[in-house]
């Protein structure tokens, strides 16, 4: 059975770094954020941390707080009929609530965390939308009280400690995979 293997943790922890690693292996990879990227050209703004928390906090005000899950279900849906698929990015718990009752055994839940400090580090020296220490630290206070980020990580079937090095979040990957054949 195809499953959906959806990534949740704080920013920076390496949600994508293990979404990248599964589409090296051969999954397709449905990013959440994709949305609000979209979203942030649709309304022809710059793509920076002020807008995108503006389009994610307003979507789910305006549409509900699943509202990444149902717009993504689609793109789900279609990866799925040929394969497992990742979906990278689950934030909220409502969005987890309404995966686990569409999805049902299907749905396989990996969070991947790393600490504050290791996570500031990696978010200042990203090349793609770096952020201060400071504006990491907003970003966390906001995600866990504005879009309920805790509860997916706390639901997860599975827990990555990524603290060391990218070979072993990779084999970390690995052996969650092997576990899911």
């Amino acid at each position: 059975m195809n499953k959906v293997i959806a990534l949740v943790g704080m920013t920076g922890c390496g949600k994508t770094e293990v979404a990248d690693f599964l589409k090296e292996k051969g999954f397709p990879v449905v990013r959440f954020g994709d949305v609000t990227d979209e979203e942030i050209k649709k309304r022809g703004l710059v793509l920076n941390e002020e807008n995108e928390k503006m389009v994610r906090e307003g979507l789910r005000k305006d549409e509900g707080m699943a509202v990444y899950a149902k717009l993504n279900a689609p793109r789900i849906d279609k990866a799925l009929e040929k394969n497992s698929v990742v979906a990278d990015g689950l934030y909220s718990f409502e969005e987890y609530l309404y995966m686990n009752d569409y999805y049902g055994d299907k749905l396989v839940l990996i969070a991947v965390y790393a600490s504050p400090k290791t996570r500031y580090k990696r978010l200042a020296s990203r090349k793609v939308r770096p952020l201060n220490e400071d504006e990491a630290c907003s970003r966390d206070f906001s995600e866990i009280e504005n879009l309920n980020k805790g509860g997916p990580i706390v639901m997860a079937d599975y827990t990555i400690v990524n603290e060391s090095s990218v070979e072993e979040l990779k084999a970390n990957v690995e052996k969650i995979m092997k576990e899911l054949k």
